[in-house]
């Protein structure tokens, strides 16, 4: 280009050059600048979320095999999250396992095992509470709430297991459910704890949890139990339960789950429903996950070694 300009083609190059230089470091500035107002965002975004988990995607038309192969998987890791997993009613046999259970409606097991120790030092048979002062029974277990429908069923749950049973709780099913006070959820506690017999507890722990996991749209108890007990072994119904709402009570609470917290939010389809910051999840953990005692006055050795911590009796600070 040079050699074509007349009069001064040595000017006319190193303008030529000079120019596109200028204009090219012009260019390069406006790049520079936007990474460095970029990065403090970044690392702002890292300190809140430093661990990106997306839900876990489950297609709108899961077929049964991918679906009983997702809610098997869930099931073995809380496995490994609690294997000490265990009833959390304080009991010595089924008579004191199914009052315990009918007394822990619309209360905390940890009311109820910090209320039963009177109870049973007092009336330690079907025979004795069954032939107890209404009144009596009352005072001892006012601290349940309802104290008065508890004792006219507990009561009258012990007259028929004197009159019924020979003052024996049976181990079937459907002798349970005739019980005054015993539902399909209280029998299966019972048979599944006291009798080593499969069943599966559907309490408010354990619906919410399998709606959230997408093993069932179902909302009545029954069908959620058919639903749920269909993609499991019934030799692994009662551990299920015992998983299920273990992880209910710790973790995966109703108004705030602790997503942030949670060993299997990765396979969860409902994670970030709660808080899923690690360090604010934390905070919302409960008993031993949170360095807290336990529902049990006299809980399991395994959960004690675990780290979990009794309860404190009736009346502790």
């Amino acid at each position: 280009m040079g050699e074509q300009n007349p009069g001064g083609g040595g000017k006319t190059v190193k303008t030529a050059k000079t120019a596109p230089v200028k204009k090219t470091a012009a260019k390069k500035a406006v790049p520079k600048k936007a990474p460095a107002k970029a990065a403090p965002a970044k690392e702002a975004a890292a300190k809140v979320a430093p661990v990106k988990i997306a839900p876990a995607k489950v297609p709108a038309n899961e077929s049964r095999t991918s679906l009983v192969r997702r809610a098997r998987r869930i099931n073995r890791e809380l496995a490994e999250v609690y294997p000490y997993a265990h009833p959390e009613l304080d009991f010595e046999n089924p008579f004191e396992l199914l009052v315990a259970t009918v007394l822990s409606a619309q209360t905390t097991d940890l009311r109820v095992n910090q209320t039963t120790p009177a109870l049973f030092a007092k009336y330690p048979t079907p025979e004795d509470l069954a032939a107890a002062v209404p009144e009596e029974v009352e005072g001892i277990l006012r601290p349940t709430g309802f104290f008065r429908a508890k004792t006219k069923s507990v009561m009258g749950l012990s007259k028929a297991l004197v009159e019924q049973f020979g003052g024996e709780v049976p181990g079937r099913l459907e002798d349970l459910v005739k019980l005054p006070g015993v539902g399909r959820k209280t029998a299966f506690v019972v048979l599944g704890n006291a009798f080593g017999r499969p069943g599966i507890t559907v309490d408010t722990h354990f619906q919410r949890l399998v709606r959230r996991w997408k093993w069932t749209d179902e909302t009545d108890p029954d069908k959620i139990e058919a639903a749920v007990g269909s993609l499991f072994p019934k030799s692994e119904w009662t551990m299920l339960s015992h998983h299920v709402i273990f992880h209910g009570r710790r973790i995966c609470h109703a108004r705030k789950p602790a997503c942030g917290a949670c060993p299997i939010a990765p396979l969860c389809p409902a994670y970030g429903e709660g808080e899923t910051d690690p360090e604010k999840a934390q905070k919302l953990l409960k008993y031993e996950k949170g360095g807290l005692p336990g529902q049990r006055l006299k809980p399991p050795q395994s959960y004690l070694d675990a780290g979990g911590r009794p309860a404190p009796p009736l009346g502790a600070a």
